[in-house]
């Protein structure tokens, strides 16, 4: 019974020191889409002030593919030592329906740690249309069913499934484009083939204060700094609409708490230093944090809002 005993306190200790520890060694930090994107950049500055903070290198790897699957999968898939995180995006509430099987599950897979930023997206349309506020917009589209269309970044992305809930909201019979990025969706928007699309205020910022871009709203809460002469979709008369493109922290579920939480409050630090701040303005991205809790149940409500899209557009990515 001594032995026994003896053997269970050793391996108390053990456990204790192994999170006390914590980290001991680089924790592996996934970005689910390729260099270059929202994810990445975003993605390598949280990492560099990350590393900081616990004292350890914080090594970033793409893993691109499925509209984020790849990545999310293998985070899923890692040991739950604290020793993997990841970064995701929409595309990991839009996944569970559109694809007709994905090899993780986005609830039971993962502990949440806390949400990162935001990046409100504006709704753009040609300048030389003849409309000049969202409603216009609205009543133009109507008049001329199956006439108009909106571009997207691909079949099952944020950008085309807010095309697809502007729809359903309003009663417009847009008609979807996919691009191979939703940046090339806008340069379409430029050069006089494509009537609307929804994306990021980064990119859209320039061609809309050049007037090249006639924005008609924010899809946000609330204004943005970056643009704060463009109304939201709310103040331009249009209810339960709303689609921004948010990022967030997860570790493989089974993470130690006191990992969750130390990881929580290096984010939450981060995420409000001035500096940090002052660069993420310049993106147009707005630093957004939360407690573990609120971010499993974000999630949850995110899963159940685009399911609902997406049964009712019948979209699928197979």
């Amino acid at each position: 019974m001594r032995t026994v005993i003896a053997a269970f306190l050793v391996l108390l200790s053990v456990t204790a020191y192994g999170q006390d520890s914590w980290p001991s060694r680089p924790v592996r930090f996934i970005l689910p889409f390729p260099p270059g994107g929202g994810t990445d950049i975003l993605g390598r500055l949280i990492a560099e002030r990350l590393s900081a903070g616990l004292g350890q290198p914080v090594v970033t790897e793409n893993r691109g593919g499925a509209g984020g699957n790849v990545g999310a999968e293998a985070a899923a898939r890692s040991s739950p030592d604290g020793y993997t995180i990841v970064l995701v995006a929409p595309s990991l509430a839009i996944s569970p329906t559109l694809y007709s099987k994905i090899n993780y599950d986005p609830v039971k897979d993962f502990a949440p740690v806390s949400l990162v930023a935001t990046v409100p997206n504006v709704m753009i349309t040609q300048a030389s249309l003849p409309v000049q506020n969202l409603q216009e917009f609205i009543a133009f589209a109507k008049g001329k069913p199956g006439a108009l269309n909106f571009g997207s970044g691909g079949a099952g992305t944020s950008n085309h499934l807010a095309g697809e809930l502007f729809n359903i909201v309003t009663g417009a019979k847009l008609v979807h484009i996919p691009y191979k990025g939703v940046n090339v969706a806008m340069q379409d928007v430029l050069a006089g083939n494509v009537h609307l699309v929804f994306i990021g205020i980064p990119a859209a910022a320039p061609h809309i204060k050049a007037g090249k871009l006639r924005a008609l709203a924010l899809v946000a809460p609330q204004r943005s700094a970056a643009l704060p002469e463009v109304p939201t979709v709310a103040e331009a008369g249009l209810r339960d609409f709303e689609v921004t493109t948010w990022y967030g922290v997860l570790a493989p579920a089974g993470t130690p708490r006191s990992v969750v939480t130390r990881l929580n409050a290096e984010l939450v630090k981060i995420m409000h230093s001035p500096e940090l701040k002052e660069k993420l303005a310049a993106t147009g991205t707005d630093p957004l944090t939360s407690t573990p809790e609120e971010f499993a149940a974000y999630i949850q409500r995110e899963i159940a809002k685009w399911g609902d899209v997406v049964r009712k557009a019948g979209v699928k990515a197979d």
